[in-house]
């Protein structure tokens, strides 16, 4: 095992397709596998104590979100985000996720809402950096699946991991509790049916994240962005 593979424990190969991919993206959003590693599907495989094939599933799944770089006769890489690119890709969000966030308000259901509590306690639990980041964009994904609206909510999966990735890059560390607050508020707002506070807070979350990620400050308080 090469010097970049040592540096992630095996674990049990019989992880159901959810948690490998948590597994592999956390590692990809504590940057111990990042757009300068050097990997292949075998050496995944390896490293994470799975097969070849469910590796293959995994990186499929994040070349669809556009993390994960696949080319005929390459190896697979980390998508490396440029400036541009994050730009655009921040403007789509906030043009779709402030729609999803009003659909949201309009139908809150009692049964829907209880994943979202799960993924609250699950934020607020949580002591590593890249199931913090993943976790939070899980909780923007979720609220998204309320929605009633099946291609609005697909077009946000494409690009809530993009923002993680772009976040994970800029090497921040987030203030966890403040994300997890924002997000309690956000939920009490949806189940309250008030879209013009859930949409103002969303607003607020994605202005830290566009501060964080397009014009970074030395002295910029860096919290409230994860997801």
């Amino acid at each position: 095992m090469n010097s970049f593979a040592s540096t992630i424990s095996a674990l049990p190969c019989s992880a159901p397709a959810q948690d490998l991919y948590s597994r592999v993206f956390d590692a990809i959003l504590e940057q111990r596998i990042d757009a300068h590693s050097r990997f292949t599907e075998d050496s995944l495989a390896q490293m994470f104590g799975v097969r070849r094939s469910d590796i293959r599933g995994v990186l499929t799944r994040l070349s669809h979100q556009h993390v994960i770089v696949l080319r005929a006769n390459h190896r697979p890489r980390v998508a490396l985000l440029e400036g541009e690119q994050t730009r655009q890709m921040l403007h789509a969000r906030r043009l779709t996720e402030v729609t999803l966030m009003r659909l949201v308000c309009q139908q809150p259901r009692p049964q829907d809402l209880q994943p979202l509590r799960d993924l609250l306690a699950s934020e607020r639990e949580c002591t590593t950096p890249g199931a913090a980041i993943r976790l939070a964009g899980e909780f923007h994904l979720c609220l998204a699946q309320m929605a009633g609206n099946a291609p609005l909510a697909h077009f946000l999966g494409s690009l809530v991991p993009l923002s993680s990735l772009a976040i994970a890059q800029s090497g921040t560390r987030l203030a966890e509790d403040c994300v997890w607050s924002v997000h309690t508020q956000m939920l009490a707002a949806v189940e309250g049916r008030n879209a013009e506070v859930a949409v103002g807070l969303l607003n607020r979350h994605l202005d830290h994240l566009e501060a964080l990620l397009l014009n970074p400050q030395p002295t910029l308080i860096r919290n409230r962005v994860a997801g």
